[in-house]
């Protein structure tokens, strides 16, 4: 009996992936109550996406990045903001953000908990560029039941929020994806096909550029390939490395729109 339970907990563990794991964390004292002027916990150790502090109290995770915020030393050439995939670039595919790029990707998020926090992690920052690259968890319905008007909407405000502040807008698409290893029942492979032709055409329309990474990692099923993405969601190392040379074209290009825009 305990080799069959410690079997089905090594199971468990391989299928779920990292941006759907949930690790408990020690109870965090909330450093206030109302409005003050330092709502961010002095105990941020241990919390993740989906710890009962974050879902509680800071849904967009507002606090995440705010401290990192104050301390970035100079105008950023460009900020890459989303959801794990995202933030796991950082880690496996360091060399895009020796150059001026800063990351504020938050694991799980959806496009609503982006949106809540652009203005403090894109906006204040001033970056030249802001990639925006979000959906996945929107279609695994992380916070909930969507629409894709729902996330149009979302993506369209960012967008918006971006061009009115001068921050010329990089949209990447949203990553192949044939299954959920955390929701098995959905089959996303056509939904994503779709977001990315209304990601693409959107961005003709809003002067943006679209980086097609769809393009680099699809396989015949709509998917990823195990040798770019074990589990079919997050790239590796060897998943970045196609992904890079996307992204930095993506934003050179950003850069001279930008340019050409200003008088």
């Amino acid at each position: 009996m305990k080799v069959v339970l410690a079997v089905l907990a090594a199971l468990t563990l391989v299928a779920a992936p990292a941006a759907a794991q949930v690790r408990p964390s020690a109870p965090v004292a909330l450093p206030a109550d109302g409005m003050v002027d330092k709502p961010c916990t002095s105990q941020p150790a241990g919390l993740n996406f989906a710890s009962e502090y974050v879902r509680q109290y800071d849904w967009a995770w507002e606090c995440r990045y705010a401290e990192a915020n104050k301390q970035t030393p100079q105008r950023p050439r460009a900020v890459f903001i989303g959801d794990s995939i995202t933030e796991g670039w950082v880690g496996l595919a360091p060399t895009l953000f020796v150059s001026g790029a800063v990351a504020r990707g938050i694991s799980g998020q959806t496009s609503p908990q982006v949106l809540v926090r652009f203005y403090q992690d894109v906006v204040r920052l001033r970056p030249k560029v802001v990639h925006i690259m979000i959906g996945t968890n929107d279609l695994a319905g992380n916070t909930g039941p969507t629409s894709a008007e729902m996330y149009t909407n979302h993506v369209a405000a960012m967008v918006d929020i971006a061009r009115s502040n001068g921050i010329a807008v990089v949209l990447g698409s949203v990553l192949p994806a044939a299954k959920f290893p955390w929701k098995p029942a959905l089959a996303p492979a056509r939904q994503v096909v779709a977001l990315n032709a209304w990601l693409r055409d959107f961005a003709k329309t809003r002067g943006a550029v679209y980086a097609d990474y769809y393009k680099a990692l699809a396989n015949p099923e709509g998917g990823i390939n195990a040798d770019l993405a074990p589990d079919g969601i997050h790239p590796n190392a060897r998943g970045y490395a196609l992904m890079d040379p996307v992204a930095k074209a993506a934003i050179a290009e950003a850069e001279k729109l930008g340019m050409a825009k200003k008088p």
